[in-house]
C-alpha cells in the first residue's frame, strides 16, 4: 500500500527541516525522508556561522539573500523557543575578517565600501583598532568588521525545526530516498524502503541530492569535505568569531571550533592529518593562545557544492511538481531560513524576487 502526502521532502538537514516546518505550519501533510546513514552530514559538522557580510563576494543575489536569512533568525529564534523550548544558541555580537597581507587588506577595504553602498553596516578597523579589540592577533593589517553577523548551534536548530514541524503534523522517517517516480511529465512518488506518493516533491538531500534515480536531468551537486576541530576556549580570552581567508576560530559555549578545509574527496568524510594541519596553521595566526592546546575532538562533513557556487532553488525543468532546494555549499545553515520561505512562496505560485532568479535550476543546463 502506498502512503500519500501533500509534500515529500527528501532530506532532513537544515534546509529540509526548515522547509518542512514552513509547509507543515500551512497545514500541508508533509513527509520528511532523511538518510538512515548520518556519516558526513553537513549540518552536523557545521560551525553555524551566520556570516553573509564576512563571506560576501561580487554576487549581489547571494549576498542579499544571506543578509535576509541572517536577519530572519532573530524572529525564528523566538518562535522556535516558544514552540519547542529549544534555544538555538543565536549569537549576534559581530564577526571580524582579519587581513594579514596588503592584498587581502586592499580587497577587504573595497568590500567594506561596496557593502556600505548597499546600505549595510560594515566597518574597516585599522591595525591598531584590530589589535586593541583582539590583543592576541599576530600582526594584523586590519579587519572587516560586521557587527550584525554571528552564529548559532546547527544541531539545536535542526532539532527545533523538526520538532516544530512534527508538532504541526509532519512525519519524519529515517529512510534513504532512492528514486523519483513519474507519470508522464509529472513527479508523483518517491521510492525509499517503501513507496510514497505526493502532490509535490522537494529534493533537499545535500551532497547526496544528485544520487537520486529518476531525476529529469543530471544534478550538478558534488560533495566537498570540510574538516574541523574543537578544544576548550581559554577562560582568559573573551569569546569571539574571527575569520580570514584560510580559516576561522569560533567560540561556542566553552569550546573553540576551528576550520575548515575545502577538499574534493568524494563521499569520504574521513579526518586526515594533512587537513587538520591546514586548519591548525590558520588558528596560529588568528588566536595563538589556542594553538598550544590539544584538540578534544575532530570531524568532517560533506558540503553540497554546485559548479557556480550558488544554491539550486526552484522547479525542476522538464518535470512538474519536482522542486530543488539543494547545493547550498558552505551556506546551508545561513540560508536555511530564507530558503524555506522562498520555496513556500514558489509552491503557492507567488512571483519570486529578482535575486531568487539567479538560483533557478535551469541555469545549469543552458549553454
Amino acid at each position: 500500500m502506498t502512503s500519500s502526502f501533500d509534500v515529500i521532502i527528501i532530506g532532513g538537514g537544515a534546509i529540509g527541516a526548515a522547509c518542512a516546518r514552513e509547509l507543515a505550519r500551512e497545514r500541508r501533510r508533509v513527509l520528511i525522508l532523511d538518510r538512515a546513514e548520518e556519516s558526513g552530514t553537513a549540518w552536523r559538522a557545521a560551525a553555524g556561522m551566520l556570516a553573509p557580510q564576512i563571506e560576501s563576494d561580487d554576487n549581489e543575489s547571494l549576498y542579499e539573500l544571506g543578509v535576509a536569512s541572517r536577519d530572519r533568525y532573530a524572529v525564528l529564534q523566538g518562535e522556535l523557543r516558544e514552540a519547542t523550548s529549544v534555544d538555538i544558541g543565536l549569537w549576534r555580537e559581530g564577526i571580524a575578517r582579519v587581513a594579514f597581507d596588503e592584498a587581502d587588506a586592499a580587497a577587504l577595504k573595497a568590500n567594506v565600501a561596496w557593502q556600505r553602498q548597499q546600505g549595510h553596516r560594515c566597518d574597516w578597523l585599522d591595525s591598531g583598532e584590530a589589535k586593541s579589540q583582539w590583543p592576541w592577533l599576530q600582526t594584523p593589517l586590519g579587519a572587516l568588521w560586521s557587527p550584525l553577523d554571528g552564529a548559532l548551534d546547527p544541531v539545536k536548530l535542526v532539532g527545533a525545526l523538526l520538532a516544530d514541524a512534527r508538532q504541526h503534523g509532519a512525519t519524519l522517517l529515517r529512510q534513504t530516498a532512492r528514486r523519483i517516480e513519474r507519470d508522464g511529465d509529472r513527479a508523483v512518488a518517491v521510492v525509499a524502503d517503501e513507496r510514497f506518493a505526493a502532490d509535490d516533491i522537494i529534493v533537499a538531500g545535500g551532497a547526496w541530492s544528485g544520487r537520486l534515480e529518476g531525476l529529469p536531468r543530471p544534478l550538478s551537486v558534488e560533495p566537498v569535505r570540510g574538516q574541523m576541530a574543537a578544544f576548550p576556549w581559554p577562560s582568559d580570552v573573551p569569546r569571539a568569531i574571527l575569520y580570514h581567508q584560510h580559516g576561522y576560530v569560533l567560540a561556542r559555549g566553552e569550546e573553540a571550533l576551528i576550520g575548515s578545509t575545502m577538499e574534493y574527496a568524494g563521499f569520504d568524510a574521513s579526518v586526515t592529518d594533512s587537513g587538520q594541519q591546514r586548519i591548525w596553521s590558520a588558528v596560529r595566526q588568528l588566536c595563538p593562545p589556542l594553538a598550544t592546546r590539544p584538540a578534544t575532538r575532530s570531524w568532517a562533513g560533506l558540503r553540497p557544492v554546485t559548479p557556480d557556487g550558488l544554491p539550486i532553488l526552484g522547479p525542476a525543468p522538464d518535470l512538474s511538481h519536482l522542486w530543488y532546494a539543494t547545493g547550498h555549499g558552505r551556506n546551508g545553515i545561513l540560508l536555511a531560513a530564507i530558503t524555506a520561505v522562498l520555496l513556500q512562496q514558489m509552491l503557492r505560485g507567488e512571483p519570486v524576487h529578482e535575486h531568487v532568479k539567479a538560483l533557478d535550476p535551469s541555469r545549469l543546463w543552458v549553454w
